[in-house]
């Protein structure tokens, strides 16, 4: 892609100069959980000066999340550009589908465009797009890529709840949700023992017996459910205000069991 270069030089009118050779570059952009003030400045330049915005769909015609949130950047002039993510357990059609994006998105940079390639949430923890960047570093180690990290769920519910998500020397495990009272259960007790904060993630159906399990061992009150954080629709509250049903995809889970020895 042609670019134009704005050149001054003292005492001669301005200059514009066609650069065939600038170089295009891809750019990973976390744009936050769901609230468009959240994006950080480094999120809203790099879309703002990008030529080509790509973000990841489930399927053919669906709407991408993370479109929805950077949408009042995305100018009639830019290229958009849905990539098919299936939403599948399959190992083959995934790492089939990141090796296509990988190529589609270094055709471009190649050609000299600039790129943005969005992400929910934040672009390197649970991201789809870090599997494309190792996609595409197996494919063109040295493609010009950044990475502008964008404010996780988890952070934006605990300040949303006034919550204390790590203290002095807390310990913090973000994962998905156990698949069993069983596997929960091992993670409570060794979070207890080494002062060990839960962040629980994609609780959905989950909650049907994650809720019984923790009114039993008494953690209800202690623990901060969230669900769709960001959005219009969030819930931000007292897990033991939650009752034990199925809760959406998009939903958390904040446990502490203790507290430090120095507090005010």
């Amino acid at each position: 892609m042609l670019r134009r270069l704005i050149v001054w030089l003292p005492g001669v009118p301005l200059l514009t100069i066609i650069d065939p050779k600038s170089p295009g570059s891809l750019t990973l952009v976390g744009v936050g959980p769901g609230n468009p003030s959240l994006l950080t400045l480094a999120a809203v330049h790099a879309i703002e000066t990008s030529d080509v915005i790509a973000y990841p769909v489930a399927r053919l015609a669906a709407q991408s999340m993370a479109a929805r949130i950077a949408a009042q950047w995305i100018r009639n002039d830019h290229t958009c550009l849905p990539l098919l993510f299936p939403m599948v357990d399959g190992a083959e059609p995934r790492r089939a589908a990141w090796h296509a994006a990988a190529h589609t998105l270094q055709k471009l940079v190649t050609e000299g465009q600039q790129v943005v390639l969005l992400c929910e949430g934040d672009a390197s923890l649970f991201a789809t797009c870090s599997y494309v960047l190792m996609a595409l570093q197996q494919q063109w180690p040295d493609c010009p890529c950044h990475v502008i990290p964008g404010i996780s769920s988890v952070s934006a519910a605990a300040a949303a709840g006034l919550w204390p998500l790590a203290l002095q020397q807390d310990q913090l495990l973000l994962r998905p949700c156990p698949e069993s009272p069983a596997e929960l259960t091992i993670e409570l007790d060794e979070a207890k023992e080494k002062g060990r904060v839960l962040a629980l993630l994609k609780l959905g159906h989950r909650w049907e017996w994650v809720q019984p399990l923790l009114d039993e061992r008494k953690l209800l009150e202690k623990a901060l459910f969230a669900e769709k954080v960001g959005w219009p629709d969030q819930q931000i509250q007292s897990a033991d205000t939650v009752a034990a049903s199925q809760r959406p995809y998009f939903s958390l889970l904040l446990i502490r069991q203790t507290w430090p020895n120095v507090l005010p």
